[in-house]
């Protein structure tokens, strides 16, 4: 990220704030600075010598390194806004910063860690990277076998609750008349139960007699393969003398132990695509109908390993089920005694459904009298009772942490300084880890698309839980289970990742936490008393996230700007203010500003640093001002209420703006956007609504001028008139989302839509289309529509064909109360998974009943029909006669 700052600062020459004589005669500084730091990154962080990175010379070299880094982008980045406050017309005599550069020290520091680098024997390094492969070695086949000690024979006793319905699926994938070899994968977040599940199938009495010989291994993070294969042999006979046997002999005895036998071979917790490669050489394919249950934390390695098998999400236990758990290990049988069930009962609920949080609590309640008010005490602390838990909950959480990579450890770290239970919602979440640097470029896509990838890849992990996807499945709403944020807080202390102010800090303690220790990241939900920080100025906060609705911060951060000049994050999305006060246009080096506004200043367009802008407003419209395009580094542009643009002065980076209106001084989106690619916006029937010319266009909302908060701003601006049905609309090909909100269009420009390429969801509302027949379009296809919403339709007849919907997953009818059926010939639509349907007439909901059956007698039990919440279940027939 300061690379990529400094590369502006060299060459860039349309950015008012930093097209300044006084910075351009600084450029040879920068271009020095920008060639020792990129000489010192391609030493010491070049992937193809990652095995010496844990050399204690390489982590102590990094370490310094990071620190100078910092150092240098502390000194430019305050002789930025020295310059900037200078040359600004309300602090011009400001002398809190000095406007000069001065990176003699910082290069000189930078210069003494090139020269031990150099001088660090690499060489000898790598000749000695092989004894520390093999060491670890020796230590991973010690690891391997420990956790075996506890093996199957073990879990057998187990109390095992609410795994009755997971169980009979996976039994029955593994009693499939398949003869090839399957794989059949339990996934989930450490602590759900996968093990318990495993060994709940593994010791089914169907399965004891379906399968000849049955063997349980536990891989772990690190493995030995010869301790596996003694797991393996251990767990078929436990007679054999192993000991002495060498790797071949070991695998030859599994060979022969297995040929020609319906075997199942439970692998147990593994990390790795490459370990499972390895793995499944030793399990040999004799068409027996053979299977092997695999259970893992990463929805990659069940992916990477599944064939033809299945892939099983373990979901957390009910708050039923939690309670009758800890029941079943308290009581060990016997009642709950009445006075105890209400707060047993929230001692359950308080264990968020995660198995091993409600036995570590059925521990602490089994050594505790059976006494009412204690039990309520308890209650009220159950997280910290599972927190120190040391060996228990927290480090098998903390694995998963350990696993990860590098890339994503700062993006799961950021997620502990929410409050709890905080709701993420996706595309803010991904602005907030791009603004913080987190997203490393790789030059081929959008940062956009790999910060998307990061997230997808921490859901897969099992550390972030959907709460809800868009239409074309991406990730829209996610949650961090309680555990695992703890996880976050307790590793983020450690590595002064961030400071969380939860209760109001002492004037020195905060002093010392932000000043003395260099504090870069602070979460608060309190009022910070800035006048401690005043001085010296210019701290190390570089983001500060506030949760406190009512506070001061504002005024003060404008009055004391310079305790936060170096601010690259500013979210204060609760504090609910009205003005943008001068002393904020001086943060210049905010990448991501979330905040209340009543109106849109000029002067926030100084923020040529910013990448997200979300305005907050109890206004119902804003006007935008003509310098908004000096905001030259702006991709997302999001307010709660409708943004009309009356003129630009030049074309802006925008890839996402919501709401917008284009006054008369603009000519079109393409000359003022070219490359957005999310856009919502409304239709004026007097215009050619010409978006195919957006190029890069994926998300497109369009509103017709009848939706309610659309009338004026300032005055009235309203264009066109809502004359509705005679829009012209060309859409582009690259379209992938489109919402139809009041636009009245007719049915027959279904057509115009159904032709587009690459549309993936329609959601159609508020009689987005108009009429009461829906009729057939021949056979034009929608190519990959994947869910179609219809909402508020006054729709009466919908004769579509299947034909029309190849690629239909989902289907949802909302509030439709006159649509009579849903006339698809669904049993010709492989694809169809899900159909929601809301406050239908009774007509409707006799269709759905018929398509049920239908499917039914079509063998297909997988589609999901729900009516106002509740599931419409399968009518499966009866064998009995």
């Amino acid at each position: 990220m300061f690379m990529e700052k400094l590369k502006q600062l060299m060459y860039c020459n349309d950015i008012p704030v930093i097209n300044n004589p006084t910075i351009i005669c600084e450029r040879p500084q920068f271009q020095l600075l920008y060639e020792e730091l990129d000489s010192m990154i391609q030493t010491l962080f070049n992937h193809e010598h990652q095995d010496l990175h844990n050399f204690e010379e390489v982590i102590k070299l990094k370490k310094r390194f990071k620190a100078a880094a910092e150092e240098a982008e502390d000194i430019v980045d305050i002789f930025l806004s020295a310059v900037h406050c200078r040359n600004n017309r309300y602090f011009p005599r400001s002398d809190v910063f000095q406007p000069s550069l001065h990176l003699e020290v910082v290069m000189r520091s930078i210069s003494s860690i090139k020269m031990e680098s150099m001088t660090t024997h690499i060489d000898n390094m790598k000749m000695d990277s092989s004894l520390k492969t093999d060491t670890l070695k020796m230590q991973s086949a010690g690891t391997s076998h420990n956790r075996n000690s506890r093996g199957s024979k073990k879990l057998l006793k187990k109390v095992v609750v609410g795994f009755d319905r997971d169980a009979e699926i996976i039994r029955d994938k593994l009693a499939e008349d398949r003869k090839q070899l399957n794989v059949v994968s339990i996934v989930g977040m450490g602590g759900i139960g996968k093990t318990t599940l495993a060994n709940k199938v593994f010791t089914d009495p169907f399965v004891v007699y379906h399968f000849h010989v049955r063997g349980w291994v536990t891989v772990s993070q690190t493995y030995d393969k010869r301790d596996l294969l003694i797991q393996v042999l251990s767990s078929i006979d436990d007679q054999l003398e192993l000991k002495k046997a060498s790797y071949s002999q070991l695998h030859e005895m599994l060979h022969r132990s297995l040929y020609c036998q319906r075997y199942l071979i439970v692998i147990d917790d593994i990390w790795s695509k490459e370990a499972w490669d390895k793995l499944k050489l030793f399990f040999p394919d004799h068409n027996t109908g053979s299977r092997i249950l695999l259970t893992s934390r990463l929805t990659e390695v069940a992916a990477h390993a599944k064939s033809h098998g299945l892939i099983h999400h373990l979901q957390h236990l009910t708050e039923e089920e939690s309670w009758k758990l800890l029941c079943e290990k308290v009581f060990q049988g016997d009642e709950c005694p009445k006075w105890l069930i209400d707060p047993g009962m929230q001692i359950a609920r308080n264990c968020h459904g995660l198995p091993l949080s409600v036995v570590v609590m059925a521990g602490v309640l089994a050594k505790e009298a059976r006494n009412k008010d204690l039990w309520v005490k308890i209650s009220c602390s159950v997280q910290l009772y599972i927190a120190s838990d040391e060996k228990g909950c927290l480090e098998t959480i903390a694995l998963s942490y350990d696993h990860l990579p590098l890339h994503l450890r700062d993006c799961f770290l950021y997620l502990g300084g929410f409050p709890e239970d905080h709701r993420f919602y996706s595309p803010e979440l991904l602005w907030l880890w791009m603004a913080e640097g987190f997203i490393q470029e790789d030059g081929s896509r959008r940062l956009k698309e790999i910060a998307n990838g990061y997230l997808t890849d921490l859901v897969d992990r099992n550390l972030l839980i959907v709460e809800r996807r868009y239409a074309t499945g991406d990730v829209s709403d996610c949650k961090v289970h309680d555990l695992v944020r703890q996880v976050c807080v307790k590793k983020g202390k450690e590595e002064r990742f961030f400071l969380k102010i939860d209760f109001p800090p002492s004037k020195h303690h905060l002093y010392e936490v932000i000043i003395t220790h260099k504090q870069r990241r602070v979460f608060t939900n309190q009022d910070i008393d800035i006048m401690s920080l005043s001085y010296p100025p210019a701290p190390s906060i570089r983001s500060l996230v506030c949760y406190q609705r009512e506070t001061t911060l504002i005024d003060n951060i404008s009055k004391f700007f310079h305790s936060f000049a170096l601010l690259r994050v500013l979210n204060l999305e609760k504090c609910e203010s009205n003005d943008f006060l001068p002393g904020l246009a001086l943060l210049v080096h905010l990448r991501h500003l979330d905040i209340w506004l009543s109106s849109f200043p000029s002067s926030i367009c100084n923020l040529w640093n910013l990448q997200t802008l979300i305005v907050r407003t109890s206004s119902s419209s804003m006007v935008l001002p003509s310098n908004i395009s000096d905001l030259v580094n702006l991709r997302h542009l999001v307010c709660n209420a409708d943004l009309y643009l009356p003129s630009i002065e030049k074309p802006m980076k925008l890839e996402a703006i919501s709401n917008v209106e284009l006054g008369d001084g603009v000519d079109n989106f393409q000359k003022c956007f070219p490359r957005i690619r999310d856009l919502s916006t409304t239709l004026y029937s007097d215009e050619e609504n010409d978006f195919e010319v957006l190029h890069h266009l994926q998300l497109l909302i369009l509103i017709g001028p009848g939706y309610s908060r659309r009338r004026s701003v300032e005055g009235e601006f309203l264009r066109g008139e809502p004359n509705l049905g005679k829009y012209h609309i060309r859409f582009p090909a690259t379209l992938k989302q489109l919402e139809v909100i009041r636009c009245g269009l007719p049915w027959s420009d279904m057509s115009i839509i159904q032709s587009l390429p690459n549309l993936e969801a329609l959601i159609i509302k508020d009689n987005g289309f108009e009429g009461i027949l829906w009729g057939e379009t021949d056979e034009e296809q929608f190519q990959k529509l994947k869910f179609l919403r219809l909402e508020e339709l006054n729709i009466k007849q919908w004769e579509a064909s299947s034909i029309n919907f190849p690629c239909l997953e989902q289907l949802e009818v909302v509030n439709c109360v006159d649509l009579e059926e849903i006339s698809l010939e669904l049993r010709d639509i492989s694809t169809l998974n899900y159909i929601d349907v809301l406050n239908c007439g009774a007509s409707l909901l006799e269709s759905l009943q018929k398509t049920r059956q239908e499917q039914d007698d079509a063998g297909n039990y997988e589609l999901k029909i729900f009516v106002d919440g509740s599931y419409m279940p399968s009518c499966e027939p009866n064998h009995d006669d």
